[in-house]
């Protein structure tokens, strides 16, 4: 095993992030994929460039692996979130990262570093929008996704097109927003009307939710890139995580022209 990767693996014993049997069998086999750590580079300069850490990508990651960039990320100042979570691999987890916030609608891990400004002065607003409650895992996705960047997000759920009146009701509630994340199934026709509400870009989730005819969410997919609502943008079906982040880019630098 290269040195490098012992120390990490040293690292993560002293840690207790694997225990001592853990440790002599991959030191003896240099199966550096099985610790986890070595197989991953952490973009520890995300950040810097790009205003926020990267983020982790949960599915088909070991525990181990997922807490071993995780405290890479932690040990330079930065938060963590991990998208794509069961709940056996977030308990799993947790006894290594105490300090995790779990949402098992939503399938992520947020672990908070302490902000150096007042976590009263968020970095922009934005709402997360649901069609139907059927579309609330992806929403959940989305908005813990706008939590970790610091943004101040609502939540308005249930107003699809199927109750046209109730949208107009929730007006008032993301009216102000700097962005929108609209997440709907089925025929995905919310997005545009959102879009003819608002002065602000509207990013459209289409959902799995549906029948037969919806193909997993391609029809919604379709419906919503042939949207007539010029401020409607699309991301990829069940993409929760992407709508949030693209969101939230757009409502922190709304948020630092303010502050400028």
């Amino acid at each position: 095993m290269p040195p490098d990767q012992l120390r990490h693996l040293v690292q993560q014993l002293l840690a207790g992030q694997c225990d001592v049997e853990q440790f002599l069998t991959l030191a003896a086999t240099g199966d550096a994929n099985a610790s986890g750590a070595p197989a991953a580079m952490v973009d520890v300069d995300r950040a810097r460039r790009c205003g926020f850490p990267e983020v982790i990508f949960g599915e088909g990651k070991s525990a181990a692996t997922i807490a071993a960039i995780a405290q890479q990320l932690l040990d330079r100042g930065q938060s963590v979130l991990v998208t794509r979570i069961d709940e056996s691999k977030a308990t799993a987890l947790q006894a290594i990262l105490p300090s995790l916030q779990y949402n098992a609608l939503g399938r992520t891990v947020r672990v908070d570093f302490p902000r150096t400004d007042s976590p009263a002065a968020n970095r922009g607003r934005v709402a997360v929008i649901t069609a139907g409650t059927s579309d609330l895992p992806v929403a959940e996705e989305a908005r813990e996704t706008l939590a970790w960047m610091g943004v101040d997000v609502t939540l308005v759920q249930d107003v699809g097109v199927a109750g046209p009146h109730r949208l107009p009701a929730r007006l008032a509630e993301f009216a102000d927003s700097d962005a929108v994340v609209v997440v709907a199934g089925m025929e995905g026709a919310l997005p545009s009307v959102v879009g003819g509400y608002v002065a602000c870009p509207v990013f459209a989730v289409p959902t799995s939710v549906g029948y037969g005819a919806n193909f997993g969410g391609v029809s919604a997919l379709l419906s919503m890139l042939n949207s007539c609502a010029a401020n409607v943008a699309v991301v990829n079906i069940d993409a929760g995580f992407k709508a949030g982040y693209l969101a939230g880019l757009v409502a922190t630098r709304a948020h630092q022209r303010t502050e400028d």
